[in-house]
C-alpha cells in the first residue's frame, strides 16, 4: 500500500475540460441554472422521514434500526446530497433562498451541517486536491493507520464522522451567523421530536444518518469520486441506478466540469459532448467500489491526487 498521496504538478482537469468544451459545444451554457422541482422533491423527502421517525416513537430498537438501515437512510443520504446541490445555488436564483431550503432539508439528518458543509464542498471545488485547502482528502492520520482491511472496513463504517469532522481539526473556520441559525433550527426539531415523540425517533434520524454514512451502497460515492484506482485520473464518474435517489451525484466527472448544471441535466452533458467521457474510467456499482477499496492491498486513503497551492489557476469562471 501506498505510504504517499498521488503528487500532481499540474492544476485539476476540470477547469479546462470546461473552456474546452464550452468553445466546442456552446449550447451546454443553456443547461445552467437551477432545478425548478428542487424544493418539491426536498419537501416531500422531509416530512416523509420525519412522519417515519414520529410513527416508531415506540418501535422496538431492532425494528428502528432495520427501518433506519433499510428506508430512512436512503431518506437522509438523498438530503445530504440535496444540500449538496443546494452549496451550488441550484434550486433558486437567489442564494439566500438556496440556504433556507438547506437548513430545511438538514432537519431529518438531526445534526447540524448544511451551511458548514457548503464553506468546505466550494473549496473543494476551486481546489480540488491542493494541500492544506481541499478537505474532501484524508488526513496524514488516516494514511497511516487505515492500512488492512480490518481498519479500511471500520474506516468505511466510521468515513462519515472523517468527513464531517476532518475540516473541524486541519482547517476550522469561524462559525457566523448562519451557523448560529442552523444550530438553533436543528435544535428546536431535535427537542421537539423529543418532547412529543420521545428518544426513539430521535434516535432513528441519528441511525439513518449514521448507516447511510457507512457500509451502505448510497456512501459508495464518497469513495468512487476522486479515489485514485487508474493512476492518471483523480476523478470517477458512476452511471448506475442509484443517481435517481442521489441527485445524480454519481456524473462527478460532469459534475466538476460544470457546477452550474443541476444535477437531473448532468446526462445531457455526456450525450452532447461523449468523447469527453465515455474514454474516462467510470463505475456501475457503489457497492462494488466500497469491495474494491476494502479487499485491494493497493488502495487506501492515500489514494487520493493532491496538488500544491501553487499549481491552481485563479481564473475558474463558468
Amino acid at each position: 500500500m501506498a505510504t504517499d498521496f498521488f503528487w500532481s504538478y499540474t492544476d485539476e482537469p476540470h477547469a479546462s475540460r470546461r473552456r474546452q468544451i464550452l468553445s466546442q459545444y456552446p449550447q451546454i451554457r443553456e443547461l445552467f441554472g437551477p432545478d425548478p422541482f428542487a424544493f418539491l422533491k426536498i419537501a416531500m423527502v422531509v416530512l416523509l422521514q420525519l412522519w417515519t421517525a414520529t410513527y416508531l416513537h415506540d418501535a422496538s430498537w431492532l425494528k428502528i434500526l432495520m427501518v433506519a438501515y433499510f428506508f430512512g437512510s436512503f431518506l437522509n443520504h438523498n438530503l445530504f446530497l440535496a444540500i449538496h446541490e443546494l452549496s451550488h445555488n441550484l434550486a433558486f436564483s437567489t442564494p439566500v433562498y438556496n440556504r433556507w431550503l438547506g437548513i430545511f432539508a438538514n432537519l431529518p439528518i438531526g445534526v447540524p451541517m448544511s451551511v458548514t458543509f457548503q464553506k468546505y464542498h466550494l473549496e473543494h471545488h476551486r481546489f480540488q486536491g491542493v494541500d492544506g485547502v481541499d478537505m474532501d482528502v484524508p488526513s496524514l492520520a488516516e494514511g497511516h493507520l487505515v492500512t488492512n482491511i480490518l481498519t479500511k472496513s471500520i474506516w468505511v463504517v466510521l468515513q462519515l464522522f472523517f468527513y464531517a469532522f476532518r475540516p473541524l481539526f486541519l482547517k476550522p473556520k469561524p462559525p457566523g451567523i448562519w451557523e448560529l441559525v442552523n444550530l438553533l433550527v436543528q435544535l428546536a426539531l431535535d427537542a421537539a421530536m423529543v418532547y412529543f415523540w420521545g428518544w426513539r425517533s430521535f434516535a432513528y434520524m441519528i441511525l439513518s444518518t449514521f448507516v447511510g454514512g457507512g457500509m451502505h451502497p448510497m456512501a459508495g460515492h464518497f469513495i468512487s469520486e476522486h479515489y485514485v484506482f487508474k493512476p492518471d485520473q483523480e476523478t470517477y464518474s458512476y452511471y448506475g441506478p442509484l443517481n435517481l435517489m442521489t441527485w445524480h451525484v454519481g456524473y462527478h466527472n460532469e459534475h466538476h466540469d460544470f457546477p452550474r448544471i443541476p444535477g437531473y441535466k448532468l446526462h445531457k452533458v455526456r450525450e452532447i459532448a461523449p468523447e469527453y467521457y465515455d474514454s474516462l474510467k467510470s463505475y456501475r456499482s457503489w457497492s462494488q467500489v466500497i469491495y474494491m477499496y476494502i479487499m485491494d492491498c493497493t488502495v487506501g486513503p492515500f489514494s487520493r491526487m493532491k496538488r500544491k497551492l501553487s499549481t491552481v489557476t485563479t481564473n475558474k469562471s463558468d
